[in-house]
């Protein structure tokens, strides 16, 4: 162990070896939960120098967390506690950004630290988009992260991030590692030569495999989603059907790039806004267009009113920060923010408290017809609609809104763009909210749950007692998929960890599945075929161990570990 550091430093240079607690805390605190010390975070600066420090690390037995942009709202790219084997190493991959677009930009080769902004805008020259747009690429979030998490993403014909052909490598029980070519391109044999020949390019048409008997997005999703008598949810991570070498692997195996489908950017679609204060009727609506339309929706996003306001107060200065900065900056403005979080002279929570304070300074961010449907309307549905489904919708909304119980007016491009990003930054809003008011809030018990596809009653109703506990309870989704997140901000006092139980077995009575869309982390426990994947893939429990609430023992122990307190 004493000789692991320095062969590290040889590897990628002493600058991109951290080891202080002020330079690793970033890389070691989750953005939303999870924290943990290592020893060491590593930032390899090509894919050899990746493989060579994976190497020194499986020799030295350290146990090492892959981490990519570390957006992950589950904690699983970030130590948890310290007892890890022989300590945790990070391995940080985000110098490690490049891609190659294939077959006419109809499918793309990500490295590790690809981030889905990148691939957005190398894609929109050529009129296509990537898989997930908007939503977690406001935030940084890489490709490989996304595939590896089961990511779910909010276009609702694309389902899960999901592929079957990658590059990666495996620890065997003996300690060996083994690089892995299912990526559908001849590289050779040489594993240094094999990756390096991939992060340069090194390959011609002739050698990239069509692969059509291997799939880069899944295929069956469109159909899936429309099976609205299903009891089972549309995606959750521990569907097996998703679950495919990188595709679920959550950091364990160490994966080099992954090969994805592009797709046919959406030209002159429509987005409704609409508006109710009967859940009823946005069941009709889902139905009605999953059962009955030729086409599918592009997106359909839900947003309570709770969420709605806490996402206005809490997420007004992130929401602005996207719309004048970019997406492309906000990685350095998190970084910038960690930094200013560790200085010895500011308390927890100093930036986030700036940030308000200035957030409150901004003119209104919102359209005054936003503004009018909050004030009339509980529920909130965006409805963005391909061009050939437009009159069609049109037609549905005014039939079921002719008795006056609700509404909808369409968006302009502009008004849609700020709808869409208003809906996407309430998942940092509960964030703000906790730091914000210290003093009052315990912690945020954050879910992301699927629902069954035939369940009509989606509207969760607590018990009082459990609303009591809860200082604000917050839901919006996907609401297409039957995929919602709830966040509880819990009132001092109450333990998180209770509520949170209590809250899965209502899940469990509902014939819900959890988590939905952003893995397991060490939030959750993995259920029995998640975890048996895990084994599979990571036989000697090297690599993100513990994850799941699974054993952290190398070779996973004697027996599998009860869910850690």
């Amino acid at each position: 162990m004493s000789d692991l550091l320095p062969q590290l430093r040889a590897i990628v240079g002493a600058r991109h070896v951290l080891t202080g607690a002020r330079a690793t805390a970033r890389y070691r605190h989750g953005y939303r939960t999870g924290s943990g010390e290592a020893l060491a975070v590593v930032r390899p600066g090509s894919l050899v120098e990746q493989w060579r420090v994976v190497q020194a690390c499986v020799a030295a037995d350290v146990s090492i967390i892959m981490q990519a942009s570390n957006t992950g709202l589950t904690g699983g790219s970030t130590p948890d506690g310290d007892d890890y084997p022989g300590g945790c190493v990070i391995i940080s991959t985000t110098r490690i950004d490049g891609l190659h677009l294939i077959r006419d930009g109809a499918q793309v080769i990500c490295l590790p630290g690809t981030t889905l902004y990148a691939l957005e805008k190398a894609l929109a020259p050529l009129g296509r988009e990537p898989h997930s747009v908007i939503g977690s690429s406001c935030f940084g979030a890489s490709v490989v992260g996304g595939v590896c998490n089961n990511s779910g993403g909010s276009l609702v014909q694309r389902g899960p991030a999901y592929t079957q052909l990658s590059l990666y490598a495996q620890v065997d029980v003996d300690g060996t590692v083994r690089l892995i070519n299912h990526l559908g391109v001849a590289l050779g044999d040489d594993p240094e030569e094999m990756l390096r020949r991939l992060e340069n390019g090194d390959f011609s048409a002739g050698d990239v495999d069509a692969a059509a008997d291997r799939w880069a997005h899944d295929h069956d999703y469109a159909g899936h989603v429309r099976d609205i008598d299903s009891a089972t949810p549309a995606r959750f991570n521990a569907d097996s059907r998703c679950l495919y070498e990188a595709a679920g692997s959550a950091g364990k195996m160490i994966v080099f790039a992954v090969r994805l489908d592009s797709f046919v950017k959406e030209e002159g679609a429509t987005t409704f806004y609409i508006g109710t204060n009967d859940a009823a009727q946005l069941t009709a609506i889902r139905r009605g267009i999953l059962s009955g339309f030729a086409h599918l929706p592009v997106a359909g996003e839900y947003m309570h009113r709770d969420a709605f306001d806490i996402a206005d107060r809490y997420g007004k200065d992130m929401f602005v920060a996207i719309e004048r900065l970019g997406t492309d900056r906000l990685p350095r403005l998190f970084a910038l923010k960690s930094r200013v979080d560790a200085l010895p002279c500011v308390g927890a929570g100093f930036s986030d408290r700036m940030m308000q304070r200035i957030g409150r300074l901004l003119p209104d961010h919102l359209p005054a017809e936003m503004r009018a449907w909050r004030d009339k309307f509980e529920h909130h549905l965006l409805l963005k609609m391909p061009l050939v489904a437009v009159e069609e919708t049109r037609a549905l909304l005014a039939g079921l809104f002719a008795a006056g119980e609700g509404a909808y007016f369409e968006c302009s491009p502009t008004l849609a763009a700020k709808a869409f990003l208003h809906r996407f930054v309430a998942a940092g809003a509960a964030v703000r909210y906790r730091a914000m008011h210290a003093d009052e809030v315990e912690d945020i018990v954050p879910l992301d749950v699927a629902l069954p596809r035939n369940m009509l009653d989606w509207q969760e109703t607590l018990p009082p007692d459990l609303a009591a506990q809860s200082i604000h309870s917050l839901y919006y989704g996907h609401f297409l998929c039957h995929v919602f997140h709830q966040d509880y901000i819990v009132r001092k006092g109450v333990d998180p960890l209770a509520f949170e139980h209590r809250i899965w077995a209502l899940l469990d009575e509902r014939g819900a599945e959890y988590p939905a869309e952003h893995n397991v982390g060490h939030l959750y426990k993995a259920k029995a075929d998640l975890a048996d994947f895990y084994r599979r893939i990571d036989p000697r429990n090297q690599c993100n161990p513990g994850i799941g609430q699974t054993v952290r023992a190398r070779h996973w122990g004697e027996q599998q570990e009860e869910a850690r307190p």
